[in-house]
């Protein structure tokens, strides 16, 4: 009896060590290779990322679950939504659990390790960001807007009238909705639930993005997905707001003025979500962030400048390694009971 549970210990410590490793190389791999460009949509490596995968899976299936019938179509919704989850989740799953399974002691680990951590690196996006964002920078403080303008396209919005200050805020904006979507909740989904559990949530901000609509293609057929998306990101962007303000005193930022207008403002976006680290950072930069004819966030006491573009990386930053200290916290106590993969 004592061998049997020694050899439990040893098994669960064995799985923290290698859920840890895999989370930190992803992590690091992210911040030192980025994801194919989104401007050269027809190299192989964009056409093959796996965000990509199931946007085009997405988009080509959802015309099989539209309906005359408006609440037919709401449940034919909620089947497009679990039919793409599964489509990624389960050959992940059944394909680590192989790996792990049946290859020989040690060889398995290794295995899986490596396939994890590449999979999971393809659920983050840092560098390609943190590129355009500083080129962005760059851009701005030398006052060529036609360069600045480059860069703000990934924040949906027609840059061709921007100013400086208005691609400022948008790149902002930008880099706080997807330090959720593509960082923080992926890296608390492997802590979770493993890589399944990552991918599971690409899948489902992917599905967000491409059908979470209320246009009258989506709206029956995408509300399953957009409510999904608030779900699963509730908890990260709320938690997301606190630790960027943590940052900003780590930083020696305005963190008083980044809690005051997170709890003023959060809630003038349309997203019930991204609001909060949108309204953290603009109060934490003293800058106001707007999208014209839309919503305006914080208080314009600093100008919005390139400059304030790399403040704002320095509190993502921040805001990573600390959220990468709780999910190795969460791992620890996951791990230690199961090992989800």
């Amino acid at each position: 009896m004592w061998l049997v549970n020694i050899s439990w210990l040893t098994q669960n410590y064995l799985n923290i060590l290698v859920a840890t490793v895999v989370l930190v190389l992803a992590v690091l791999l992210a911040y030192i290779f980025g994801d194919p460009s989104p401007n050269y949509p027809d190299k192989l490596a964009f056409k093959l990322h796996p965000t990509v995968l199931m946007g085009n899976f997405t988009k080509r299936i959802e015309p099989h679950f539209k309906n005359k019938n408006a609440q037919t179509e709401k449940a034919l919704g909620v089947l497009l939504g679990l039919t793409v989850i599964a489509a990624f989740t389960l050959p992940t799953f059944f394909g680590l659990w192989a790996i792990y399974t049946f290859l020989p002691a040690y060889l398995n680990i290794l295995v899986y390790s490596f396939i994890a951590v590449i999979l999971l690196k393809m659920t983050l996006c840092i560098k390609l960001e943190t590129d355009w964002a500083r080129a962005a920078a760059k851009a701005i403080n030398a006052n060529d807007l036609e360069e600045a303008k480059k860069y703000s396209h990934f924040s949906r919005r027609d840059s061709r009238t921007l100013n400086g200050s208005q691609i400022s805020s948008a790149v902002i904006e930008s880099m706080s909705e997807n330090l959720i979507d593509f960082k923080l909740s992926p890296m608390m989904s492997f802590a979770l639930f493993g890589v399944t559990g990552a991918i599971a949530f690409r899948v489902v901000n992917t599905l967000d993005g491409m059908v979470g609509f209320k246009t009258k293609e989506h709206i029956n057929t995408g509300w399953f997905s957009a409510n999904l998306d608030n779900f699963v990101n509730y908890v990260p962007t709320r938690l997301t707001a606190l630790l960027m303000i943590i940052a900003a005193a780590i930083l020696r930022m305005d963190a008083k003025n980044a809690w005051r207008i997170a709890h003023r403002d959060h809630r003038k976006t349309p997203s019930r979500n991204h609001g909060w680290p949108m309204a953290a950072i603009a109060g934490a930069l003293k800058i106001q962030l707007e999208k014209p004819g839309q919503y305006i966030l914080g208080d314009a006491l600093e100008l919005l400048n390139g400059d304030k573009i790399l403040g704002a990386l320095r509190i993502r930053d921040v805001t990573i390694i600390l959220w990468g200290l709780i999910s190795v916290a969460l791992i620890l106590v996951v791990r230690y009971w199961f090992f989800p993969i």
